[in-house]
């Protein structure tokens, strides 16, 4: 598999908002330098614990301080914009980036109902929405876009079931998580949705094949023991998210340790964790080799994330050199 990171733009507890976006910045240099392929940014808007709202902004600062290693958005939630001012927003990121740029677009809705509001989200449909966006890049939509992209801007669907039924309409790659890849339940729901993409899948300009990328939380550490605790952070993030509607920057793992949980929190944490691939690297390898022969992946799109931006840079490292 090729490999790739995505970086959410973390927010930490008891720093600004802006040291999770230099944080991403630097990170992204040093996964150019380890040989990754790729390095995605994501889309939240209104969550005190991620940073990154903007991808094309923050993928502009990523191009200016990289000159190989490929950029990419996962993604942009299409509900919240205009194809065409995502287009022009992509197509003006590859006069900085030429050829370097990939465009992951999904649909998933603001976290809350006052984000929902303020983001003025209404019913779209997506996949005219995609299709439009595509003939805007690519010179065929009725009114030609300006500046028009230094090179192709391929385009990827972040993909549930619905998701993976118009990619494969569409002739476009996907990338996937969450439930469909079966970490921490039954594998099988995951293979026939993507058994199902293959077979519907209708070729296209950029993609003539069918192309899978998987995407999940991954770390690694000299130890397991030590690789649950990298787990720690986002672990008890999401149960506090899940049990109070406030997903929170990342504490060290000695304040989670120490915070008390619920039984229903320390359940969520659990469930979270499970859906990680932690370990050390022989584990990480044995786990990461079953998920590739399952799924047909092409590319792990790993999205680990931790409090400690040290232990996070060797995990990266380590990644990198068990996939080099």
């Amino acid at each position: 598999m090729r490999l790739s990171l995505l970086d959410r733009s973390r927010t930490r507890a008891g720093e600004p908002d802006a040291a999770a976006l230099r944080g991403t910045v630097e990170r992204a240099v040093a996964a150019e330098r380890l040989g990754y392929g790729r390095f995605w940014v994501a889309e939240h808007h209104g969550v005190p614990g991620i940073a990154g709202a903007a991808p094309a902004v923050l993928l502009a600062a990523v191009a200016g301080r990289t000159t190989t290693i490929r950029l990419g958005s996962a993604g942009v939630m299409l509900p919240h914009h205009q194809p065409l001012v995502v287009a022009e927003q992509f197509a003006t990121l590859t006069a900085f980036a030429p050829g370097r740029v990939d465009l992951g677009l999904g649909r998933s809705p603001g976290f809350t109902p006052p984000v929902r509001r303020a983001l003025r989200e209404a019913e779209r449909d997506f996949a005219a929405d995609l299709a439009e966006l595509r003939a805007h890049l690519d010179g065929t939509a009725e009114i030609t876009m300006h500046p028009r992209p230094a090179g192709d801007v391929p385009m990827w669907v972040l993909a549930t079931g619905r998701g993976l039924e118009v990619a494969a309409a569409l002739g476009l790659p996907v990338v996937v998580g969450g439930p469909l890849l079966g970490v921490a339940g039954d594998p099988e729901p995951g293979r026939q949705a993507l058994a199902r993409y293959r077979r519907a899948y209708r070729p296209s300009e950029q993609a003539p094949e069918p192309e899978v990328a998987i995407s999940l939380d991954v770390l690694v550490a000299d130890t397991a023991a030590e690789a649950a605790d990298l787990l720690l952070p986002e672990a008890w993030a999401m149960a506090q998210a899940r049990t109070t509607g406030v997903f929170p920057p990342l504490e060290p793992v000695a304040a989670v340790e120490a915070a008390p949980m619920t039984a229903v929190q320390r359940r969520h944490a659990e469930r979270t964790a499970a859906t990680a691939v932690a370990g050390t690297a022989s584990q990480v390898a044995a786990r990461l080799a079953e998920l590739a022969e399952r799924t047909g992946a092409t590319e792990l799109v790993a999205a680990g994330s931790t409090h400690d931006r040290t232990a996070l840079a060797a995990s990266d490292a380590a990644l990198a050199g068990l996939l080099a």
